[in-house]
């Protein structure tokens, strides 16, 4: 066997929450080093590496032929899910993608991603709008990390749907995430977006990485609202004005949290 494969910080978080054991199914594998680390760590037995373009699966042909792991993992052209075939694999791995790109991919073909047991995504944008759309549909957050790499925010993310955590006994508070019955329901619903915009258990566990983002955060939206104030008052730039005001007074009240 070759050489062990090194992966950056930011794919090695991803790669550590696969649940040992579990076939992958990584959507979007690009080179495919995250297949082989999977394999060459034992994490898992199998993995489907699959990605929509030509030139980046043929590079992970490549890589996984060098690496000695043809009886390991299969290589496949799918869009999405449209070539995964259910039951070949019990986690799904995608990351690298903007948030709208995942909610397609994850909504596209809804009885194949609920064939996962587990899903691990990273997403690079639109980090509220895709975190409000795993919790309306249900899915709970198992494990959430944050790396900074090259001076980039990367937040991660092991969400599984709720009758799935239910039924291993693990779900008992993890349905009312974040919510307090002694408090308004206005209080709940201003934690409701906090947890989506910045993370639930990020959140909880008041990560320093997050704390960072969060200050880095305030900063730039200071800046865009500076700049918002010197422009004549349309009616499209004040709701945009009244978004990012919401915005910094969630990340103040984050902030808070930490002292």
């Amino acid at each position: 066997m070759s050489r062990q494969v090194e992966l950056s910080a930011r794919m090695q978080a991803v790669a550590d929450m696969v649940s040992p054991g579990n076939r992958v199914c990584d959507v979007g594998c690009d080179h495919g080093y995250v297949s082989i680390y999977l394999i060459q760590a034992g994490i898992s037995p199998g993995v489907l590496a699959m990605d929509v373009n030509k030139g980046p699966l043929l590079r992970a042909t490549e890589h996984v032929k060098q690496y000695g792991m043809e009886d390991y993992i299969q290589l496949r052209l799918s869009d999405g899910l449209l070539e995964y075939r259910k039951g070949e694999a019990d986690t799904l791995l995608c990351a690298g993608m903007g948030g709208r790109l995942l909610m397609k991919i994850l909504e596209r073909e809804p009885d194949k991603t609920a064939d996962f047991k587990e899903l691990i995504l990273q997403p690079q944008s639109e980090l509220k709008l895709f975190r409000k759309y795993l919790r309306e549909k249900g899915y709970l957050w198992e494990k959430e990390t944050m790396i900074l790499e090259d001076g980039k925010y990367y937040p991660m993310m092991k969400v599984r749907k709720f009758s799935d955590f239910a039924q291993v006994g693990e779900s008992m508070g993890k349905e009312e995430c974040g919510k307090n019955t002694s408090v308004s329901g206005e209080e709940n619903r201003k934690i409701t977006e906090m947890e989506d915009l910045l993370g639930p258990l990020l959140l909880q566990e008041k990560n320093q990485v997050l704390l960072s983002y969060i200050r880095q955060e305030i900063t730039v939206k200071e800046g865009i609202l500076e700049g918002l104030n010197k422009q004549e008052q349309k009616e499209k730039l004040l709701l945009r004005k009244q978004e990012i005001e919401k915005e910094l007074v969630l990340l103040n009240d984050a902030v808070r949290m930490w002292y």
